[in-house]
Protein backbone atom coordinates (compact mmCIF):
# COMPACT_ATOMS: atom_id res chain seq x y z
CA UNK A 1 0.00 0.00 0.00
CA UNK A 2 1.37 3.45 -1.05
CA UNK A 3 2.05 5.83 2.18
CA UNK A 4 1.97 9.13 2.08
CA UNK A 5 5.97 9.49 1.82
CA UNK A 6 6.23 8.00 -0.96
CA UNK A 7 4.03 10.48 -2.86
CA UNK A 8 6.37 13.03 -1.94
CA UNK A 9 9.04 13.97 -5.06
CA UNK A 10 11.88 12.35 -4.88
CA UNK A 11 15.65 14.32 -5.88
CA UNK A 12 17.76 13.11 -8.83
CA UNK A 13 20.76 11.42 -8.25
CA UNK A 14 22.27 13.52 -10.47
CA UNK A 15 21.05 16.78 -8.83
CA UNK A 16 22.52 15.62 -5.59
CA UNK A 17 26.31 14.47 -7.11
CA UNK A 18 26.31 18.37 -8.89
CA UNK A 19 25.99 19.75 -5.43
CA UNK A 20 28.42 17.78 -3.59
CA UNK A 21 31.15 18.75 -6.45
CA UNK A 22 29.84 22.32 -6.64
CA UNK A 23 28.61 23.73 -3.49
CA UNK A 24 28.18 27.72 -4.03
CA UNK A 25 26.43 26.56 -7.52
CA UNK A 26 22.96 28.70 -7.43
CA UNK A 27 19.54 26.96 -6.88
CA UNK A 28 16.50 27.73 -7.73
CA UNK A 29 13.40 26.34 -6.18
CA UNK A 30 9.43 26.26 -7.00
CA UNK A 31 7.63 27.92 -4.30
CA UNK A 32 4.02 29.00 -4.00
CA UNK A 33 5.68 32.71 -2.52
CA UNK A 34 6.16 33.36 -6.30
CA UNK A 35 9.59 35.84 -5.16
CA UNK A 36 12.67 35.73 -7.73
CA UNK A 37 16.04 34.59 -6.36
CA UNK A 38 17.78 36.96 -4.55
CA UNK A 39 21.16 36.11 -6.96
CA UNK A 40 21.43 34.87 -10.16
CA UNK A 41 24.30 35.42 -12.88
CA UNK A 42 21.85 36.87 -15.58
CA UNK A 43 18.83 39.18 -14.81
CA UNK A 44 16.64 40.60 -17.51
CA UNK A 45 14.07 43.47 -16.50
CA UNK A 46 13.11 45.81 -19.11
CA UNK A 47 11.28 49.42 -17.06
CA UNK A 48 8.44 50.83 -18.00
CA UNK A 49 10.14 53.65 -19.86
CA UNK A 50 12.49 50.98 -21.95
CA UNK A 51 8.87 49.31 -22.90
CA UNK A 52 7.94 52.09 -23.80
CA UNK A 53 11.01 53.70 -25.59
CA UNK A 54 10.87 50.56 -27.86
CA UNK A 55 7.29 50.96 -28.65
CA UNK A 56 7.79 54.29 -29.81
CA UNK A 57 10.68 53.38 -31.72
CA UNK A 58 8.66 50.99 -33.26
CA UNK A 59 5.79 53.26 -34.40
CA UNK A 60 8.53 55.82 -35.50
CA UNK A 61 10.22 53.66 -37.74
CA UNK A 62 6.89 52.12 -38.84
CA UNK A 63 5.43 55.99 -39.83
CA UNK A 64 8.81 57.38 -41.00
CA UNK A 65 8.89 57.04 -44.84
CA UNK A 66 11.56 54.44 -46.02
CA UNK A 67 13.96 55.05 -49.02
CA UNK A 68 14.84 58.96 -50.57
CA UNK A 69 12.71 61.09 -51.84
CA UNK A 70 13.77 60.43 -55.02
CA UNK A 71 12.10 56.67 -54.41
CA UNK A 72 8.59 55.69 -55.22
CA UNK A 73 8.34 54.19 -51.74
CA UNK A 74 8.74 57.94 -50.07
CA UNK A 75 5.76 59.23 -51.60
CA UNK A 76 4.11 55.90 -50.89
CA UNK A 77 3.96 56.23 -46.93
CA UNK A 78 1.99 59.49 -47.39
CA UNK A 79 -0.70 57.85 -49.35
CA UNK A 80 -0.83 54.99 -46.51
CA UNK A 81 -4.61 55.66 -44.68
CA UNK A 82 -7.86 53.59 -45.04
CA UNK A 83 -11.28 54.96 -46.54
CA UNK A 84 -12.03 55.12 -42.34
CA UNK A 85 -9.70 57.49 -41.44
CA UNK A 86 -10.51 59.73 -44.31
CA UNK A 87 -13.64 59.71 -43.89
CA UNK A 88 -13.03 60.49 -39.87
CA UNK A 89 -10.81 63.12 -41.56
CA UNK A 90 -14.00 64.57 -43.46
CA UNK A 91 -16.32 64.40 -40.50
CA UNK A 92 -14.12 66.68 -38.70
CA UNK A 93 -13.21 68.98 -41.24
CA UNK A 94 -17.18 70.08 -41.81
CA UNK A 95 -17.96 70.10 -38.60
CA UNK A 96 -15.00 71.77 -36.61
CA UNK A 97 -15.28 72.19 -32.61
CA UNK A 98 -13.71 74.91 -30.53
CA UNK A 99 -10.91 73.74 -28.51
CA UNK A 100 -10.57 70.44 -30.44
CA UNK A 101 -7.59 70.87 -32.56
CA UNK A 102 -7.98 69.09 -36.27
CA UNK A 103 -4.33 68.58 -36.28
CA UNK A 104 -4.05 66.92 -33.12
CA UNK A 105 -7.23 64.99 -32.73
CA UNK A 106 -7.51 63.74 -36.74
CA UNK A 107 -3.95 63.79 -38.70
CA UNK A 108 -1.01 63.92 -36.46
CA UNK A 109 -0.85 60.32 -35.85
CA UNK A 110 -0.83 59.68 -39.69
CA UNK A 111 -0.90 62.60 -41.26
CA UNK A 112 -1.72 62.06 -45.63
CA UNK A 113 -1.77 63.16 -49.27
CA UNK A 114 -4.38 60.87 -50.34
CA UNK A 115 -7.48 62.80 -48.47
CA UNK A 116 -6.41 66.43 -49.85
CA UNK A 117 -5.25 65.36 -53.45
CA UNK A 118 -8.71 63.51 -54.31
CA UNK A 119 -10.27 66.52 -52.76
CA UNK A 120 -8.77 68.78 -55.26
CA UNK A 121 -8.97 66.98 -58.00
CA UNK A 122 -12.69 66.21 -56.94
CA UNK A 123 -13.17 70.15 -56.95
CA UNK A 124 -11.78 71.05 -59.82
CA UNK A 125 -14.34 68.76 -61.78
CA UNK A 126 -17.31 69.63 -59.66
CA UNK A 127 -16.87 73.62 -60.24
CA UNK A 128 -16.04 73.17 -63.72
CA UNK A 129 -18.88 70.89 -65.00
CA UNK A 130 -21.43 72.81 -62.49
CA UNK A 131 -20.45 75.68 -63.67
CA UNK A 132 -21.62 74.89 -67.49
CA UNK A 133 -24.73 73.43 -66.11
CA UNK A 134 -24.82 76.90 -64.23
CA UNK A 135 -24.65 78.49 -67.97
CA UNK A 136 -26.75 76.35 -69.38
CA UNK A 137 -29.38 76.59 -67.49
CA UNK A 138 -29.31 80.12 -66.83
CA UNK A 139 -29.89 80.53 -70.92
CA UNK A 140 -32.12 77.75 -71.65
CA UNK A 141 -34.69 80.03 -72.65
CA UNK A 142 -32.44 82.67 -74.74
CA UNK A 143 -33.40 81.34 -78.42
CA UNK A 144 -30.21 83.37 -79.31
CA UNK A 145 -27.66 81.55 -77.01
CA UNK A 146 -25.79 78.73 -78.47
CA UNK A 147 -24.28 76.32 -75.91
CA UNK A 148 -20.76 75.77 -76.24
CA UNK A 149 -18.39 73.34 -73.57
CA UNK A 150 -15.62 75.39 -72.50
CA UNK A 151 -13.36 72.71 -71.27
CA UNK A 152 -10.77 75.69 -70.68
CA UNK A 153 -12.86 75.72 -67.00
CA UNK A 154 -10.96 72.88 -66.13
CA UNK A 155 -7.48 73.68 -66.46
CA UNK A 156 -8.06 77.52 -64.80
CA UNK A 157 -10.33 75.53 -61.98
CA UNK A 158 -7.29 72.96 -61.53
CA UNK A 159 -4.48 75.78 -61.64
CA UNK A 160 -6.93 78.24 -58.73
CA UNK A 161 -7.21 75.11 -56.62
CA UNK A 162 -4.03 73.26 -56.34
CA UNK A 163 -2.04 76.80 -56.17
CA UNK A 164 -4.06 77.71 -53.24
CA UNK A 165 -3.84 74.00 -51.82
CA UNK A 166 -0.06 73.77 -51.72
CA UNK A 167 1.64 77.38 -52.25
CA UNK A 168 -0.73 79.28 -49.27
CA UNK A 169 0.13 76.05 -47.01
CA UNK A 170 4.03 76.60 -47.17
CA UNK A 171 3.86 80.69 -47.62
CA UNK A 172 1.66 80.11 -44.23
CA UNK A 173 4.43 76.88 -43.03
CA UNK A 174 7.56 79.20 -43.42
CA UNK A 175 6.13 82.22 -41.68
CA UNK A 176 5.48 80.60 -38.88
CA UNK A 177 9.07 78.57 -38.78
CA UNK A 178 10.07 82.04 -38.83
CA UNK A 179 8.00 83.48 -35.94
CA UNK A 180 8.60 80.50 -34.35
CA UNK A 181 12.59 80.82 -34.22
CA UNK A 182 14.90 77.75 -34.66
CA UNK A 183 13.73 75.75 -32.18
CA UNK A 184 10.25 75.76 -33.04
CA UNK A 185 6.92 75.04 -30.18
CA UNK A 186 5.70 71.74 -29.75
CA UNK A 187 2.15 73.08 -30.69
CA UNK A 188 4.10 73.74 -34.70
CA UNK A 189 2.58 72.07 -37.25
CA UNK A 190 5.03 70.15 -40.22
CA UNK A 191 4.50 71.24 -43.76
CA UNK A 192 2.36 68.36 -44.36
CA UNK A 193 -0.27 68.88 -41.38
CA UNK A 194 -0.38 72.36 -43.07
CA UNK A 195 -0.82 70.56 -46.50
CA UNK A 196 -3.21 68.21 -44.94
CA UNK A 197 -5.32 70.75 -43.19
CA UNK A 198 -6.03 73.20 -46.24
CA UNK A 199 -6.82 69.99 -48.24
CA UNK A 200 -9.71 68.64 -46.13
CA UNK A 201 -10.81 72.06 -45.68
CA UNK A 202 -11.67 72.54 -49.05
CA UNK A 203 -14.28 69.60 -49.03
CA UNK A 204 -17.11 71.83 -47.97
CA UNK A 205 -16.61 73.25 -50.78
CA UNK A 206 -17.52 70.29 -53.40
CA UNK A 207 -21.48 69.67 -52.48
CA UNK A 208 -21.56 73.59 -52.25
CA UNK A 209 -20.19 73.73 -56.06
CA UNK A 210 -22.77 71.08 -56.82
CA UNK A 211 -25.58 73.34 -55.37
CA UNK A 212 -24.60 76.23 -57.16
CA UNK A 213 -26.20 74.82 -60.29
CA UNK A 214 -29.54 76.35 -59.17
CA UNK A 215 -29.71 79.73 -61.21
CA UNK A 216 -30.82 81.52 -58.35
CA UNK A 217 -28.49 84.20 -57.20
CA UNK A 218 -29.47 84.94 -53.76
CA UNK A 219 -29.00 80.93 -52.90
CA UNK A 220 -25.82 80.52 -54.46
CA UNK A 221 -24.37 83.78 -52.01
CA UNK A 222 -26.26 81.96 -49.33
CA UNK A 223 -24.40 78.65 -50.01
CA UNK A 224 -21.36 80.45 -50.34
CA UNK A 225 -21.38 82.17 -46.76
CA UNK A 226 -22.18 78.70 -45.30
CA UNK A 227 -18.96 77.60 -46.67
CA UNK A 228 -16.84 80.13 -45.94
CA UNK A 229 -18.38 80.26 -42.30
CA UNK A 230 -17.65 76.16 -42.20
CA UNK A 231 -14.08 75.70 -43.81
CA UNK A 232 -12.70 79.05 -41.98
CA UNK A 233 -13.95 77.79 -38.71
CA UNK A 234 -11.68 74.63 -39.36
CA UNK A 235 -8.48 76.96 -40.29
CA UNK A 236 -9.29 79.29 -37.72
CA UNK A 237 -9.97 76.70 -34.40
CA UNK A 238 -6.65 75.04 -35.76
CA UNK A 239 -4.02 77.30 -36.44
CA UNK A 240 -5.30 79.75 -33.76
CA UNK A 241 -2.97 77.85 -31.16
CA UNK A 242 0.06 78.30 -32.87
CA UNK A 243 -0.49 82.01 -33.55
CA UNK A 244 -1.63 83.30 -30.37
CA UNK A 245 1.20 83.36 -28.56
CA UNK A 246 2.84 85.82 -30.43
CA UNK A 247 1.97 89.69 -30.73
CA UNK A 248 -1.22 90.77 -31.01
CA UNK A 249 -1.03 92.10 -34.12
CA UNK A 250 0.68 89.63 -35.97
CA UNK A 251 -1.36 87.31 -34.54
CA UNK A 252 -4.59 88.69 -35.77
CA UNK A 253 -3.22 89.63 -39.03
CA UNK A 254 -2.10 86.45 -39.60
CA UNK A 255 -5.38 85.17 -38.84
CA UNK A 256 -7.13 87.57 -41.11
CA UNK A 257 -4.45 86.63 -43.76
CA UNK A 258 -5.76 82.94 -43.71
CA UNK A 259 -9.68 83.77 -43.65
CA UNK A 260 -9.34 86.73 -46.73
CA UNK A 261 -7.47 84.00 -48.71
CA UNK A 262 -10.02 81.56 -48.29
CA UNK A 263 -12.80 83.61 -49.26
CA UNK A 264 -10.86 85.11 -51.95
CA UNK A 265 -10.81 81.54 -53.33
CA UNK A 266 -14.42 80.62 -53.07
CA UNK A 267 -16.10 84.37 -54.02
CA UNK A 268 -13.66 84.15 -57.22
CA UNK A 269 -14.91 80.65 -58.33
CA UNK A 270 -18.72 81.59 -58.07
CA UNK A 271 -18.05 85.27 -60.37
CA UNK A 272 -15.79 83.24 -63.02
CA UNK A 273 -17.23 79.87 -63.30
CA UNK A 274 -21.63 80.72 -61.94
CA UNK A 275 -21.67 84.09 -63.52
CA UNK A 276 -24.54 84.91 -65.43
CA UNK A 277 -24.54 85.82 -68.79
CA UNK A 278 -26.06 88.78 -70.25
CA UNK A 279 -29.11 88.08 -72.37
CA UNK A 280 -29.05 90.53 -75.13
CA UNK A 281 -31.81 91.86 -76.66
CA UNK A 282 -33.31 90.80 -79.45
CA UNK A 283 -32.91 93.21 -82.39
CA UNK A 284 -36.25 94.56 -84.21
CA UNK A 285 -36.98 96.30 -87.31
CA UNK A 286 -38.15 99.34 -87.08
CA UNK A 287 -41.15 100.26 -89.37
CA UNK A 288 -40.45 101.99 -92.56
CA UNK A 289 -41.45 105.73 -92.10
CA UNK A 290 -44.08 107.69 -95.06
CA UNK A 291 -41.11 109.46 -96.25
CA UNK A 292 -39.22 106.46 -97.07
CA UNK A 293 -41.95 104.79 -98.38
CA UNK A 294 -42.72 107.45 -101.02
CA UNK A 295 -38.99 107.79 -101.87
CA UNK A 296 -39.69 104.38 -103.07
CA UNK A 297 -42.22 104.45 -104.78
CA UNK A 298 -40.78 107.35 -107.08
CA UNK A 299 -37.80 105.55 -107.54
CA UNK A 300 -39.26 102.64 -109.07
CA UNK A 301 -41.96 104.52 -111.38
CA UNK A 302 -39.36 106.18 -112.67
CA UNK A 303 -37.40 102.59 -113.84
Amino acid sequence: MTTPDDLKFQEFDEATDLLSADPGATTLSVSNTGTPPATGDVKLDLSEDEEGQEENSELLGRDKPTGGFWTFEYYQSFFNVDTMQVLDRIKGSVMPLPGRNFVRHHIRSNPDLYGPFWICATLVFSVAISGNLSTFLSQMGNPHYHYRPQFHRVTIAAVAVFLYAWLVPLCLWGFLAWRQGTERQIGGYTFLETVCVYGYSLFVYIPTSVLWIIPFEWLQWLLILVAMVISGSLLVVTFWPVVRDDTKLTAFATMITIVVLHALLAIGCKMYFFQTAVQMPTPTLAPPSSNNTVLLTSAAKSH
